[in-house]
């Protein structure tokens, strides 16, 4: 379980990310973090493995808290929750294969990684991670000649390969095209069903986060201001969400594949 008691952040600014944040996400759930940007959702998901540190109240990750950690107990932390960016991360100069085998350096020599001789039960975890995201075949190929739909998958199976209890995902569709999106999607819901590994996601596109989130967790201004199911998230819903009108900007273009 992943419980916010009363955590508030404050940036160095001056500006207030999350405002005294009360939450429980269970273990094994899929939950999407819907706002407008400032709104505190990076905010939240990026402070579930210590990106961003908090100022008050408790934060707990299973029995790990992540409040007040220090260096050594957020790499630990890190190694057990994985994370999906917007850009993707990765070297694009080298293989598919080796930017998945990232994802093992934590159960791995400096001296293993360095020279790059990596045990063979980590390059089958690799390999099982890359035939889960369909991409198995480009396990070889440059990183930088595949699509940005290829590199997402690629990096959701670095994360796989880390065995994670949890997976948190940044906005990791908002560069990509409808199709791509909804497959990206599916991928991590798919990876929830089969593995029950806790998944915390980030979204704009409200269709995405109504087809997908078994739970929705809207903020505004660094509070919860609904947290529900997809179906109880109607139009009027997202609109008290983001305090105006929706406008197509707040929908992927085309069909949301359930």
């Amino acid at each position: 379980m992943i419980r916010f008691d009363n955590v508030s952040v404050r940036y160095p600014t001056g500006t207030l990310g999350l405002d005294a944040i009360d939450l429980e996400i269970e273990e094994g759930s899929f939950v999407v973090v819907v706002g407008l940007s400032g709104a505190g959702k990076s905010t939240l998901v990026r402070t579930i493995n210590g990106l961003v540190p908090t100022t008050s109240g408790t934060l707990t990750v299973g029995d790990r808290t992540v409040s007040g950690a220090n260096k050594r107990q957020l790499r630990r932390l890190r190694s057990e929750v994985g994370m999906i960016f917007q850009s993707f991360n990765l070297v694009t100069r080298t293989s598919v294969m080796n930017n998945v085998l990232v994802g093992r350096l934590h159960a791995t020599s400096t001296l293993r990684s360095l020279v790059g001789v990596w045990k063979p039960a980590d390059t089958e975890l690799a390999f099982q991670a890359l035939e889960r995201v369909g991409i198995v075949e480009k396990a070889y190929t440059r990183a930088s000649q595949l699509s940005g739909g290829q590199q997402q998958r690629v990096a959701i199976a670095r994360v796989l390969a880390q065995e994670p209890r949890v997976i948190l995902a940044d906005e990791p569709v908002a560069s990509l095209d409808p199709p791509t999106a909804n497959q990206v999607m599916r991928d991590l819901r798919r990876i929830n069903r089969e593995l029950g590994i806790t998944t915390v996601v980030n979204l704009h596109f409200l269709d995405l986060a109504r087809a997908y989130g078994d739970r929705i967790i809207g903020m505004r201004q660094g509070r919860i201001v609904f947290d529900g199911t997809g179906a109880e998230a109607d139009d009027a819903v997202f609109e008290e969400i983001y305090g105006r009108s929706l406008t197509a900007s707040d929908v992927l273009p085309g069909d949301a594949a359930s």
